[in-house]
């Protein structure tokens, strides 16, 4: 089946249709890895979007539910070169045709992604439609320009986050951490286990008497969609336990703790989405590549003017804030995803966020 998409600037994109028919609006974007499909996939952050994979071939390890970062796939659409006809991997289940049709996931294939990635890089991140309905250009704008209007209305948080208060108990738990939940990531969940922490996770819209009251000695804000309307609420709630409890902002749950410490976010021409993206720590010739996933940044002006706020690490690429941290209000915060550096390894961030824990 014949499928396009088309940008809200009118360029279009034709190829073939996967997984399911129909039509499918959202935010375009694009991620520049050459492996992690399935955890972009399943990954919170991207509810709501369209995902462009620029690198050429997908599905040729298969899936592995273990990588699931969350329960289901969050994506409106999806945009690939060429899906591989075989897949080859000891670990994976079953196939991705198979998971993007249980995913009931709307797929462009066979699309010039090389021309689409260079377009959105010179012009931009942009929304646009994927149809399998054989409308015209001009009726697929107008439906564009109608998501536009209630672009911002709908929540994506109220369905990514737990419903309720879900405590992981870990037997002879060294700390006792509250997760505020914007889409927190399978990944980094195991993380933090893995250095002997027991997590009570909370939905996003919890008041800061009810974390307060669970007695946890650090709160991590996860990372989870931004510009979603749930987050005013959940910066309104952050602002009240600066200062009453440590905590740790990841991605968004960086730029919200940011906002409640009255610095102001910036939107990007193109975010930062893939694996190799590097930073730096002033005053240190340490160096690290990040994965990242992410639209906004904290303005630096705006976060210099903030005292016991001092800015930690940039991207090396074009100088926004990657990092900050505050000994005072026992804070740190990352635009970036704190990965395993593999084989079980804890990341940096989190060894630093306990020590902070155990210096209070």
């Amino acid at each position: 089946m014949k499928a396009t998409l088309i940008l809200e600037d009118g360029h279009e994109f034709k190829g073939e249709a996967l997984g399911v028919l129909g039509e499918r609006i959202g935010p375009v974007i694009l991620n520049t890895a050459v492996v992690g499909y399935q955890e972009m996939l399943t990954d919170p952050a991207n509810a709501g979007k369209i995902l462009v994979l620029t690198y050429p071939l997908i599905g040729n390890y298969g899936i592995a539910p273990k990588f699931n970062e969350s329960s289901r796939c969050w994506l409106s659409g999806l945009v690939i070169k060429e899906k591989s006809k075989i897949y080859s991997n000891w670990q994976a289940k079953s196939s991705f045709d198979k998971f993007i049709k249980e995913q009931r996931l709307l797929v462009l294939s066979e699309a010039d992604t090389r021309t689409l990635a260079v377009h959105l890089r010179n012009k931009g991140e942009m929304l646009g439609i994927i149809s399998t309905n054989h409308a015209n250009p001009k009726e697929l704008l107008a439906k564009i320009e109608a998501f536009r209007k209630n672009e911002h209305k709908e929540s994506y948080l109220s369905k990514i986050s737990v419903n309720r208060p879900t405590l992981r108990r870990k037997a002879g738990a060294k700390y006792k951490l509250a997760i505020l939940d914007l889409g927190i990531t399978n990944s980094i969940i195991k993380q933090l286990e893995n250095l002997g922490c027991a997590l009570q996770i909370f939905p996003y819209h919890t008041k800061p008497q009810e974390i307060l009251r669970s007695q946890a000695q650090g709160l991590i804000i996860s990372n989870g969609p931004e510009d979603d309307p749930g987050l005013k609420e959940v910066i309104s709630n952050v602002k009240e336990l600066i200062n009453k409890i440590p905590m740790l902002g990841i991605s968004t749950g960086h730029q919200v703790l940011a906002s409640a410490l009255g610095a102001k976010i910036a939107k990007m021409k193109l975010g930062h989405r893939g694996l190799n993206y590097p930073m730096y720590h002033p005053g240190s010739y340490k160096a690290e590549i990040t994965v990242q996933n992410h639209s906004s940044v904290v303005d630096a002006d705006s976060l210099r003017k903030i005292k016991p706020i001092k800015v930690t690490g940039y991207n090396l690429n074009d100088h926004t804030t990657e990092e900050m941290e505050s000994k005072k209000l026992k804070l740190i915060g990352v635009q970036y995803y704190p990965m395993s550096p593999g084989f079980d390894e804890i990341n940096d961030v989190f060894k630093r966020f306990l020590k902070m824990l155990k210096e209070k």
